[in-house]
């Protein structure tokens, strides 16, 4: 039996949370090496595990395996989350890579200089609300089923659920204007296995804090 997937990354969101979403999804248990400090990062360097000298890595079915949006693709792929044919998985492709806009939008906003921190959460805000998430609302109602693509839960859901939950972070009732979205958070959160990742103690990360935001800094050396 192959061993758990292992994930190299900080010990806090980025690039890694989503997968570490998805994996959870699928039920899939992972272990986590944390990358501390700039020589953790040196030596995945030195000994030819980073493809493109980049993380995330994830150890996987005796790959390295880099470039977020490959390993997601893989995992969604691997675990039945990818859609039933081709038309299937380009229209879950589409909407990933609208919430993976949004979220990187998210994502950088603790990097960001304290002066421009207010402008770029307003601009976060209006386009989560008037971009994105009429574009999901709209989704649900013309598919009329409880998920994004087909019949059947995808990493579209997935991927759409964090987004929601990173979104609420930045203001709690943004989806007010949004019934069928509440109540697609309703349904996903509840799915037992994401549920679990939800819950305290589980491998989900807290939103980057003044204190995280220095050590990636010290790491990354930005």
């Amino acid at each position: 039996m192959a061993g758990k997937p292992k994930l190299h990354y900080t010990k806090g969101r980025g690039k890694m949370e989503s997968i570490r979403w998805l994996l959870a999804a699928a039920g899939v248990e992972f272990e986590e090496e944390f990358i501390e400090t700039k020589e953790d990062l040196e030596k995945l360097r030195n000994d030819g595990s980073l493809l493109f000298q980049q993380v995330p890595m994830v150890e996987i079915d005796g790959m390295k395996m880099v470039q977020t949006r490959a390993i997601l693709s893989y995992i969604a792929a691997k675990y039945s989350l990818y859609g039933k044919d081709l038309k299937e998985r380009a229209w879950i492709d589409m909407y990933v890579e609208g919430t993976t806009d949004l979220m990187g939008m998210i994502m950088y906003l603790p990097f960001q200089p304290a002066d421009t921190k207010e402008k770029n959460l307003a601009l976060i805000i209006e386009r989560v609300t008037t971009r994105y998430f009429p574009v999901y609302e709209k989704a649900l109602k013309d598919h009329g089923h409880d998920y994004l693509v087909g019949n059947k839960l995808s990493w579209a859901d997935i991927h759409l659920l964090e987004a929601i939950l990173m979104a609420e972070e930045c203001k709690p009732d943004i989806l007010s204007a949004f019934p069928l979205l509440q109540a697609f958070k309703g349904r996903t959160s509840n799915i037992p296995t994401i549920k679990k990742f939800l819950q305290p103690g589980s491998q989900r990360k807290p939103p980057a804090d003044e204190k995280f935001v220095a050590i990636v800094r010290k790491i990354f050396n930005i």
